[in-house]
């Protein structure tokens, strides 16, 4: 939002930031069109349900089946579960399926667990009360299955209770991600119930990659990630769209592959902005990938793209939950080259992949440029270990940026940029 020089973009869910960009220094404000969402939601995920794309109706493929698994993504993402969770149950009961023998694992990749609050708030108290909820946990090795390889050569490994289900189906949105292009589709089953392995051997393809993904539907990792899903049976998906203010524009149901292309072709229009020329300075706040940096990092790409080389990017995020719950180790290399964090994993001297390929992301991103960070949830200590460099708020990192770059410095920003995808034109 922009008035008098002042802008407001999101700071977590419920806040925002203010600060104040001169007005012939402003080049754009980066978001997505006004991209409208559908009237009634329950109406669209039963009108996808009704048009299956490339794959039998739900009901159908219930029919016969001994148990169902619904691999559904977390509380760090904005699909409507609540909503769609009690559609699919309805289809599966009509197809002969109860739903003692239905149970629902949230595909936490390497997140953190999920609490009894969070599961609430996620799915609703009527899937709470119908169904059994699983958090898949990647390190319970007990809890998985080594299905072998894929051509490429990814191991795979996959949460026991989706190998052994009769029928799975995953739930998630498709928005521009930078491993695989967009998230979505196969992306429910690698990460979200793969084991370390799997996990750190697909990020490792994808961040390793210059310049990244973002924003292309086929890829490397995309065709990894959907071998990845077929092995372990994960055949139908139910993918929604969101809008740049996080309300569902589509939903699609149908095969793996096919449904979610046709998501993604919506995601783009819904989520690209058009910008006309590369910025000297990218503000990017991290909304709505706010929880954590492991989350907030969704921001550094796509101000990337918005930058130009040797330019400064200012990261807005909240991060309440620090660096990573999960992966606190990696503070030790984030601010490595990516040839030392490259250097360490042959050596064995790392031995959480995952976040080593994240490290090695951060790093490109950094690679002649400052990125400076504005988080209350960061301590300076941390924001210097990730290779940034923090300051308490956005006018400060603007000040610091035009007294290196020059007063009459370029500046783009990015509101919501872990879900924005910027284009040149």
């Amino acid at each position: 939002m922009l008035g008098d020089g002042v802008i407001t973009i999101p700071y977590g869910p419920q806040a925002t930031v203010s600060f104040e960009v001169p007005a012939g220094n402003l080049l754009a404000i980066l978001a997505p069109p006004a991209y409208p969402p559908v009237v009634d939601l329950q109406a669209e995920v039963r009108r996808a349900l009704a048009e299956p794309i490339g794959a039998p109706p739900l009901r159908d493929l219930a029919r016969g089946r001994r148990n169902a698994v619904i691999i559904a993504d977390d509380n760090t993402r904005l699909t409507p579960t609540a909503v769609i969770v009690p559609e699919l149950l309805d289809e599966m009961n009509a197809g002969g399926l109860p739903d003692a023998q239905i149970t629902l694992v949230i595909a936490l990749g390497t997140h953190r667990a999920m609490t009894d609050g969070e599961i609430l708030a996620k799915f609703g108290p009527q899937v709470v009360s119908r169904i059994r909820i699983v958090n898949h946990d990647y390190r319970d090795c007990s809890n998985l299955v080594d299905l072998g390889a894929t051509p490429n050569g990814t191991p795979i490994s996959i949460n026991r209770l989706v190998c052994e289900a009769d029928l799975s189906i995953g739930v998630g949105s498709v928005y521009p991600h930078h491993i695989p292009g967009f998230a979505g589709g196969a992306k429910i089953v690698q990460p979200g119930v793969s084991g370390a392995e799997t996990t750190g051997a697909t990020h490792l393809l994808g961040t390793r990659a210059r310049p990244c993904y973002l924003g292309q539907v086929e890829n490397p990792v995309r065709q990894e990630l959907e071998a990845v899903a077929r092995r372990a049976g994960v055949n139908v998906i139910l993918n929604t769209v969101q809008n740049e203010a996080g309300q569902t524009v589509a939903a699609f149901y149908g095969d793996l592959q096919a449904a979610f292309r046709r998501a993604a072709e919506v995601s783009r229009a819904a989520l690209s902005a058009p910008f006309p020329a590369p910025a000297d300075i990218v503000v990017a706040g991290s909304f709505p990938a706010d929880l954590e940096f492991w989350q907030a990092h969704k921001a550094l790409y796509p101000a990337e793209l918005a930058a130009r080389p040797g330019g400064t990017l200012i990261i807005v995020t909240p991060c309440p939950e620090g660096v990573s719950v999960m992966h606190p180790e990696m503070l030790e290399y984030t601010a490595w080259t990516p040839v030392e964090i490259e250097a360490a994993i042959a050596a064995g001297r790392i031995a959480d992949i995952p976040a080593a390929a994240l490290a090695i992301a951060w790093s490109h991103v950094r690679q002649g440029r400052q990125v400076s960070i504005v988080s209350g949830g960061l301590s300076d200590e941390a924001a210097r270990k990730l290779g940034f460099v923090p300051f308490r708020s956005v006018d400060a990192a603007l000040d610091d940026a035009f007294r290196r770059l020059g007063r009459d410095a370029t500046v783009t920003v990015l509101p919501r940029a872990a879900e924005t995808l910027p284009i040149p034109g």
